[in-house]
């Protein structure tokens, strides 16, 4: 069972693509027909896009790795932080901070810095600073909240990268692909589907478009996410079943000698008759 279908994704208008003029020649596959000057994306490709794409992050999410989510543009900003959120993964909304997956370490410094302000603010210490001061920290905190605050919880890189548009945030696929990781995209009749490795063909502008593939995508993610619950839950129960096993038999064995003891005292008197 597809995980959207055709009149979903109609509905929110995914079909609609750019202007013949602004189109990327490698989209042709994904494209339907052209319809007064703008090209009308085959949604049959989209749905089994998106089934494809879920699937692989269904499975990313159940082998416990994070998937970042990147949407700096504003019709999707509030839809990507609502959806991200929902299945506890990292997102970045504002500004793309450059170097965040090449320059990893440096980020997670900044994260750190925050976690200390906050550290340092619920302990006292800064209760003798001047105002001035006050509000110098006040500020930096703010601003590191406001571009790291969706990640702070990010201890390692990603595993996949989730992109609304291609085009805006062309710096972040670029780090991506340096270090291998997946990327995963709504890809637009303007955007180049060669830089994505799970291409979803749809209306990147359009905010019902963006809500109805993402509620797709993070159900799966979800998915995965209980899977791999339940698993461990079973682990767990084995584990606990094999210790009480281990621990039952030395007891039996102790048992078996004392009862044995008898057999071999009578034995013992036998011999010296």
């Amino acid at each position: 069972m597809s995980r959207t279908n055709f009149d979903q994704l109609l509905q929110a208008g995914s079909h609609f693509g750019h202007l013949r003029r602004k189109w990327n020649p490698a989209m042709a596959p994904y494209i339907f027909m052209e319809r007064n000057g703008i090209h009308i994306i085959d949604l049959n490709k989209t749905v089994a896009k998106v089934d494809e794409a879920a699937d692989a992050l269904k499975q990313i999410a159940k082998s416990g790795k994070k998937i970042l989510f990147v949407a700096t543009k504003k019709q999707a900003k509030e839809i990507v932080a609502e959806k991200a959120s929902s299945v506890n993964m990292p997102y970045v909304v504002e500004r793309w901070p450059g170097g965040m997956l090449t320059n990893f370490p440096t980020i997670r410094k900044a994260v750190k810095k925050m976690t200390n302000i906050d550290k340092l603010m619920n302990d006292g210490t800064f209760s003798n600073l001047s105002k001035r001061e006050l509000l110098q920290i006040t500020r930096q905190r703010a601003k590191l909240e406001k571009n790291l605050g969706s990640i702070s919880d990010l201890t390692r890189l990603p595993s996949a990268l989730f992109v609304i548009d291609v085009m805006k945030e062309h710096i972040a696929i670029k780090e991506a692909q340096r270090l291998g990781i997946p990327v995963f995209a709504i890809v637009d009749t303007n955007s180049d589907p060669l830089l994505v490795d799970y291409v979803i063909p749809a209306n990147d502008d359009a905010k019902d478009s963006i809500d109805v593939i993402l509620t797709a995508c993070c159900s799966a993610i979800a998915e995965g996410l209980t899977e791999r619950k339940l698993e461990k839950a079973d682990e767990k129960a084995a584990a606990e079943q094999a210790e009480v096993a281990a621990d039952a038999k030395p007891k039996r064995a102790r048992k078996t000698r004392k009862e044995e003891a008898p057999a071999t005292e009578q034995a013992e008197a036998k011999t010296e008759e």
